[in-house]
């Protein structure tokens, strides 16, 4: 996996339709089982989604949001306080709800505060790290295809345009997510992934996603599930270009 100061985000899906089954937990019992070989194998960060964001995935209430990641937030006040956790969501509602349970955490948020105007002043207010993606369009279309003239340039723009938004709501502790997988081409997220050390300009924690994504297993003819080792050397190479924090599925 990553050396060096590049640390590890471990995915957790509270849910039973993320596209990778493994990754799957539940259960508050599926919820422990995945966290402590996580953690086993050097995870340093866990990433809780409720919610899956997977091509054709469902938006679901948030209601039913908050009833899949309730119990778990509960066990991770009792049983994982000293580790770091990231719950990803874009609902600043279930980021109160969180909050109050288990004081600070992560935000993953994919929609980068787009989808609700309250979420990045929430995030300012109460002072909580925050991961910014790279995205075109609603839920519904984030995972089109969108055409652009030099993709690179384009989620750079879009990151100058944040870091405004990110300013003005006092979210002053924020890391840089390229979004790969999301409203690019298979071509896109390849030269995106060619060209990330240009996102260091920004001076900015990297954070790279690119684990069992489509764009590195399909040209190969491979699956999600037997794409393990070409994707662990993208995320070596991602580390060398300089990701800070690398979001996998790691088994």
């Amino acid at each position: 996996m990553a050396s060096g100061q590049t640390k590890i985000m471990g995915i957790i899906n509270l849910n039973e339709d993320s596209f990778y089954a493994p990754s799957r937990a539940a259960t508050v019992d599926a919820f422990r089982r995945r966290a402590d070989a996580l953690l086993e194998a050097g995870a340093d960060i866990l990433d809780i989604g409720a919610m899956s964001s997977r091509p054709g995935a469902e938006e679901i209430l948030t209601e039913e949001e908050w009833a899949r990641l309730e119990p778990i937030v509960e066990t991770i006040g009792r049983s994982y306080a000293g580790v770091t956790v990231s719950i990803d969501t874009f609902r600043p509602a279930i980021v109160l709800m969180a909050y109050q349970a288990i004081g600070r955490f992560w935000i993953n948020d994919i929609s980068s505060g787009e989808w609700d105007e309250a979420m990045l002043p929430v995030a300012g207010r109460l002072g909580l790290r925050y991961v910014a993606m790279h995205h075109q369009g609603t839920f519904a279309t984030m995972h089109d295809t969108y055409a652009y003239d030099d993709v690179v340039e384009s989620v750079k723009q879009y990151f100058r345009d944040f870091a405004v938004r990110a300013k003005e709501a006092g979210v002053t502790d924020w890391i840089l997510d390229p979004g790969f997988g999301f409203s690019k081409s298979n071509e896109d997220n390849q030269t995106l992934f060619d060209r990330l050390d240009e996102l260091k300009s920004f001076r900015r924690p990297i954070l790279v996603g690119v684990s069992r994504k489509r764009f590195i297993w399909q040209p190969r003819g491979l699956s999600p599930a037997t794409c393990g080792d070409i994707v662990h050397e993208y995320e070596e190479r991602a580390a060398s270009l300089g990701a800070s924090i690398i979001r996998t599925h790691l088994f």
